[in-house]
C-alpha cells in the first residue's frame, strides 16, 4: 500500500485517526473504505462522491481511510495538486487538514490530547466532537493506540 512517507508520531496519529473512524485494517487497510454501513469502492480515480443513507435522516459521502467528504474534495484536490484519491492523496489531505488545525507541531512533540482536541470538530468519532449520532472514541483508548502504533507521547 503506497503511503506518504511521514515521521514516526504523524504516522501513529494518522492511524489512530483511521482507527477512530473505523477504517483500519479494512479492505485496503481503509483506504477504499465508504462510510458504514456501506462496503468499499473500487476506482481511486476521484473521491467516489456516493450518497450512503448511515440512518434515517443521515446521508454521507465519507469516504476513505479518514472518512473525506465529497464536498471539499475538489477545493483540497486543487490546493495540493491531488492526482487522484488514492492513499497518497488521502494523507496528505489528511494532513494538510491537521496543519489547518494547527495542530502539527503538538504531534510531532507527542501533545497528542491537545492535537485530538484541535482536531474534533474535522473527524466526528474523536472526544469532544459531538456530531448528532456518531459514536466517539474514548480518550485514553486513542492515547494508548497511538503508542500502539509507534508514537511517542510527551
Amino acid at each position: 500500500m503506497a503511503r506518504i512517507n511521514c515521521s514516526r508520531n504523524l504516522s501513529a496519529f494518522l492511524d489512530v485517526l483511521a482507527y477512530a473512524e473505523g477504517t483500519i485494517g479494512r479492505g485496503d487497510d481503509g483506504y477504499n473504505k465508504l462510510v458504514n454501513p456501506a462496503g468499499f469502492f473500487a476506482s481511486y480515480a476521484t473521491h467516489p462522491n456516493q450518497r450512503v443513507q448511515v440512518r434515517p435522516g443521515l446521508v454521507s459521502t465519507a469516504a476513505g481511510r479518514y472518512q473525506h467528504l465529497s464536498r471539499h474534495w475538489q477545493h483540497y484536490r486543487q490546493l495540493l495538486q491531488l492526482p487522484d484519491f488514492g492513499p497518497e492523496s488521502q494523507d496528505r489531505w489528511a494532513i494538510q487538514l491537521i496543519r489547518e488545525r494547527r495542530a502539527l507541531e503538538d504531534i510531532e512533540a507527542g501533545r497528542i490530547e491537545l492535537a485530538i482536541a484541535k482536531c474534533r470538530n474535522i473527524w466526528a468519532s474523536l472526544p469532544g466532537a459531538n456530531y448528532p449520532g456518531q459514536p466517539m472514541r474514548r480518550l485514553p483508548v486513542l492515547l494508548a493506540k497511538f503508542t500502539e502504533f509507534g508514537g511517542v507521547p510527551a
